[in-house]
């Protein structure tokens, strides 16, 4: 009896075609996140960011350098990362131009206009937290509520890296695993910040090896 040996030959997909560009921005397809916080006076600010990823239970978020948001976690580390779904992209764009910094920093002046009741002014409604004062916006399928631990600035000042704590996490059970504790990628798809314009997540087309949920969904 001889042992046969199988060869597998793996073709390479074909190289695509290139041009050099310089584009202005590289929003290159994050997830949008609702960031609360608290500000000095104990009311809640509320913004929208597309900087933000997340490794065990560690939340990094990029802020911009003179974002109230940036100066409430300086002084209070509680924090709510929302995560909205696709539908509540309107909310999401309302926020879009608005500032809780009272001046607005110069540099915001064309653009950003000051409301101290963002909540309001997009439409969204906050939900008490269980483990940090700031609020959770209940519209959102996911809100994770998070210390920050760690803030570092960048090397030419414009922003920071913020590492926060993820210490609970709320799932609408509509996108989870049904009786385990798993987000279900084929029930959650989240709003997603592609070079300034906004989309959901299309069709699967696979998982990875490393997957946890692929076996639940099948039982």
């Amino acid at each position: 009896m001889h042992a046969t040996t199988t060869t597998t030959t793996t073709i390479a997909a074909p190289a695509r075609p290139h041009r050099t560009i310089t584009p202005s921005v590289l929003y290159f397809g994050t997830p949008v996140v609702l960031l609360t916080t608290e500000n000095p006076d104990g009311t809640p600010n509320l913004a929208a960011f597309s900087s933000a990823w997340a490794l065990g239970r560690t939340v990094v978020l990029g802020l911009g350098r003179d974002s109230r948001t940036a100066h409430n976690l300086a002084d209070r580390p509680g924090v709510v990362v929302n995560l909205p779904s696709p539908d509540l992209w309107p909310a999401v764009e309302r926020l879009a131009p608005l500032t809780g910094a009272d001046p607005v920093p110069p540099e915001k002046r064309p653009v950003y206009r000051y409301e101290p009741d963002k909540f309001a002014a997009a439409g969204l409604t906050p939900q008490a937290s269980v483990r940090v004062r700031p609020p959770r916006v209940a519209q959102c399928p996911l809100q994770l509520e998070a210390r920050v631990r760690q803030r570092t600035r960048s090397a030419d000042g414009s922003f920071w890296t913020v590492e926060a704590e993820v210490v609970h996490v709320h799932a609408d059970p509509a996108v989870t695993v049904p009786d385990t504790q798993y987000v279900d990628p084929a029930r959650w798809s989240p709003l997603v910040y592609n070079f300034r314009h906004y989309h959901g997540l299309g069709p699967e087309l696979g998982h990875g090896f490393r997957s946890e949920t692929a076996a639940l969904r099948t039982r």
